[in-house]
């Protein structure tokens, strides 16, 4: 076994890697110290004040800067498992829910442009080809993956590149954003979601897999069926990146491995990673998997009805911050938290303390 802690060295995934430091620990104690301090009872925003002290860690300064305005990445790509009858939906929606968010017709857009946040939409392998748009980075590793239920999703290397796409584009972003957000699309993708938290958890598959878009029994069954026939390839646990890596590209999608790249991406850059939902929960695992301390950037926006996304969350300690039952993706359960981050941060930095209000203690 590979035990090297970095074994991609002289590639932009090993140079990442290198990139990630802990949160800075001194930030988070002035962060308790002043939260502690503002005109209101110790302790009491709850969750919120986690949130204000991991934004302190992540940036290195208290207060921390505001995470606005945050910007949505919504990776696309195909998946070859489509083959086994795991969704009603055709592939082709893929591409055209491309369109529709380079067009503003999607949910995502309707959240985003309620917050001011941007939405990009990055092509890392989806089926159809799609022509150039404002708004579409084109980093396509292959026109979708293989059927992940037969062998490999795709090889090491298409992993590997596919994971540095996510980088670059999180790199790109966070010289704009104080803020990244996860956002994804891809027919059948909560079939490889649903792999990666049983190769990354240990967790059966009966557990860990949904009805994502709303299946029927026999197809829920048949899907079910498909993941355990896939994570059993995998003899255990990654415990090592170059295992975490050979997972992924064993029963991964390309907006997973993307997804994965993104966090390592935004952690190196120092900026925090708003994660939606069980795609991203699972592409959060194998990030975890590759560089253990760049989950320090993450926040969870919420839980998703997808069971595999509550048994990710709790391997990964992420606490959600929302739970709305959503199962749509896109980023919107991601996007749907930023009021709560932002207003946090906002917190940290504007709320008197008492003595600079001239309000008495207790």
């Amino acid at each position: 076994m590979n035990t090297d802690p970095n074994p991609f060295a002289g590639t932009l995934l090993g140079d990442t890697i290198d990139a990630v430091v802990p949160r800075d620990a001194a930030a988070e104690q002035a962060a308790r110290e002043r939260l502690d301090r503002m005109t209101k009872p110790p302790g009491s925003l709850g969750v919120l004040e986690d949130v204000a002290t991991q934004l302190a860690g992540i940036a290195g300064s208290c207060p921390a800067p505001l995470p606005v305005p945050a910007v949505v990445a919504v990776f696309a790509a195909d998946h070859g498992v489509h083959a086994q009858g795991v969704t009603p939906w055709p592939q082709e929606v893929t591409a055209q829910m491309v369109a529709n968010f380079l067009a503003g017709g999607a949910v995502v857009n309707a959240f985003a442009a309620e917050l001011g946040a941007e939405v990009v939409v990055v092509d890392v392998g989806v089926a159809a080809p799609l022509d150039p748009a404002d708004g579409l980075l084109d980093r396509r590793i292959r026109p979708g993956t293989a059927d992940l239920a037969e062998g490999p999703a795709m090889t090491l290397d298409e992993a590997r590149r596919a994971v540095e796409a996510g980088i670059e584009v999180a790199t790109r972003l966070a010289t704009a954003s104080p803020c990244l957000i996860t956002g994804d699309m891809g027919i059948a993708n909560t079939t490889a979601s649903a792999a990666l938290v049983c190769a990354f958890t240990g967790a059966a598959p009966a557990a860990a897999t949904g009805r994502g878009t709303g299946v029927d029994d026999p197809t829920l069954a048949r899907k079910v069926a498909v993941v355990g026939r896939a994570v059993s390839r995998i003899p255990s646990r990654p415990a090592t990146p170059a295992a975490a890596l050979a997972a992924l590209a064993e029963v991964g999608g390309l907006e997973h491995a993307a997804l994965a790249g993104f966090v390592l991406g935004a952690a190196a850059a120092r900026v925090p990673v708003l994660l939606d939902g069980a795609i991203a929960g699972s592409a959060a695992l194998v990030a975890a998997g590759l560089c253990p301390p760049a989950i320090q950037y993450a926040l969870a926006g919420h839980t998703s009805v997808e069971p595999g996304h509550a048994l990710a969350l709790e391997s990964l300690g992420l606490r959600p911050l929302l739970g709305l039952d959503l199962r749509l993706g896109e980023g919107t359960g991601a996007l749907l938290a930023l009021p709560l981050v932002a207003s946090a941060a906002r917190a940290l930095r504007d709320v008197a303390t008492f003595d600079s209000a001239g309000v008495t203690e207790k």
